[in-house]
């Protein structure tokens, strides 16, 4: 079960060590993962970082459903649902043994609340637009939930397992950014700003209770700092390396398991469709002409990843490869800045958050696209504070580079006020008709039909699929390898001997 078994649990141990190495999770039954982000809050529903599920995800809050390591979707709070033949009706039967970790029971009444929550008026809920065709949502008893949507969804079940639609107690809901109260098998003891937050084990989880004790996240932005604290014990597993050099190390390293897993996480350069010059198509396919992917993933991934043509990975089943509609070639890209009245140029600023891949593709890019006179003033903006207020929600930028870790996210697109600025009736056409599809094959061409409308308008530069470069101390077994939903579920994780 647990290494080192007879060190004292929950004894401080440190007391002994004081002044020596760090304790090493295991000591404890404990594990401690790192992750780059510190989410503004603990609540996957608010505003909906990706940050935010990564830490309480899985761990701290559940949902009707759930995402498995697979990417399918499976029962969780609910145990079984029916959709009416016209897809318009959702009745789910919940399990009727669960608390929250405050001691309140979780019902019908609790998914409703959480749900209408989601789409009031007043919420903050990022993932908003995924659930607005629910018109009525109905408790008709303790254990029995029926949705009511206005027009047919046939991504609605995957996005009731994402993390943005977590179930919520009432009376918790306006501190669960601080204070989480959930009802997965571990419990928030502890956030220290700017270092880590602090999980152990809840006593009342309804579900087969998790073989750690203790799971903690702690913060490291800096991807030689995470390197170096999982070599020196401080920490067990780096779910994502965000510096793909220093990957291969691990890999020669019998003390680790080093697995290069598919990732959901698309590096895409997002333009403003709204603000000359990049309005003109034009323009946005130049600017894609004059990037040679393969050697930009060399430089800023150590050739680790995909190169990508639209907005999807290979790590998705509607993936599809469009990378040649627009391949390397200056001299066309050349031509359509001359066609678009751009004959010597242009400038622009190019916003990048303080993200390592972010940092280094945007170097390289402005590179590639001097070759074509095209001037990029690059200006960081620290991530995610400024950059989500400033570009995100602000739009006040021409191009920037991000990572859109959100599997299944094409339909951002869209979405009205999304910081693209980007509107095509094709697209948003192609999105109904993929919304009211009653068969996968339907579903699954307009998927493919809706990347394809995105190849050729190109309202971002599609560079490539960021691959989940995993690393974690030999023993541990459990981890996610591959990462269909951007998380760091330690539900299932253990120490073997």
């Amino acid at each position: 079960m647990t290494k080192h078994i007879a060190f004292f649990k929950g004894t401080c141990l440190a007391v002994l060590l004081a002044g020596a190495a760090p304790v090493l999770a295991q000591e404890v039954n404990a594990v401690t993962f790192v992750q780059a982000v510190e989410p503004q809050g603990l609540d996957p529903t608010v505003s909906s970082p990706v940050a935010a599920g990564q830490v309480t995800w899985q761990n701290v809050f559940e949902g009707l459903v759930a995402i498995n390591r697979e990417g399918r979707v499976v029962p969780q709070l609910a145990t079984a649902w029916t959709i009416s033949d016209d897809g318009l009706i959702y009745t789910f039967t919940l399990r009727d043994d669960v608390t929250f970790q405050n001691g309140v029971p979780f019902d019908a009444s609790t998914a409703k609340f959480t749900l209408e929550r989601i789409l009031g008026e007043d919420s903050t809920n990022g993932q908003k637009a995924n659930y607005t065709a629910i018109s009525k949502v109905e408790a008709v008893d303790a254990i029995t939930l029926v949705l009511t949507l206005s027009s047919r969804n046939s991504d609605l079940l995957y996005w009731l397992g994402y993390p943005a639609a977590v179930m919520v107690e009432p009376s918790s809901a306006d501190t669960n950014n601080t204070a989480p109260v959930g009802t997965g098998p571990f419990k928030v003891e502890e956030w220290r700003k700017g270092d880590r937050v602090i999980m152990s084990a809840w006593d009342g989880y309804w579900g087969e209770a998790p073989a750690l004790e203790s799971v903690t996240a702690r913060f490291i932005k800096d991807p030689q700092a995470q390197a170096a604290a999982l070599q020196a014990g401080q920490v067990d597993i780096i779910g994502n390396l965000d510096a793909p050099e220093l990957f291969d190390q691990f890999t020669r390293n019998p003390a680790y398991d080093a697995v290069v897993g598919a990732g959901e996480m698309e590096i895409v350069a997002g333009m403003n469709n709204a603000k000359p010059p990049f309005d003109d198509p034009r323009v946005r396919q130049a600017m894609m002409l004059a990037v040679d992917r393969p050697s930009l993933i060399a430089a800023v991934s150590s050739g680790y990843g995909t190169a990508i043509g639209s907005h999807f990975s290979p790590a998705s089943p509607f993936y599809e490869d469009l990378t040649e509609l627009f391949p390397y070639d200056p001299e066309r890209a050349k031509a359509l800045l001359v066609e678009a009245g751009y004959p010597d140029g242009f400038s622009f600023e190019f916003k990048v958050p303080t993200r390592t891949y972010a940092q280094r593709s945007a170097e390289i890019l402005q590179a590639f696209f001097s070759q074509i006179g095209v001037s990029a003033d690059i200006q960081s903006s620290d991530f995610p504070a400024t950059w989500i207020q400033d570009v995100f929600k602000d739009t006040n930028y021409d191009m920037t580079i991000v990572g859109h870790a959100e599997p299944l996210d094409i339909g951002i697109y869209a979405r009205d006020n999304y910081y693209f600025n980007y509107d095509n009736a094709a697209f948003r056409s192609e999105m109904e008709k993929i919304a009211a599809a009653t068969s996968e094959t339907e579903r699954e061409t307009g998927y493919r039909k809706a990347q394809e409308i995105l190849a050729e308008d190109l309202p971002a530069l599609f560079l490539f699929s960021y691959p989940k470069l995993g690393v974690w101390k030999a023993g541990l077994e459990g981890v996610w390898e591959n990462g269909p939903v951007p998380a760091n579920d330690m539900t299932d994780v253990h120490w073997v001997e």
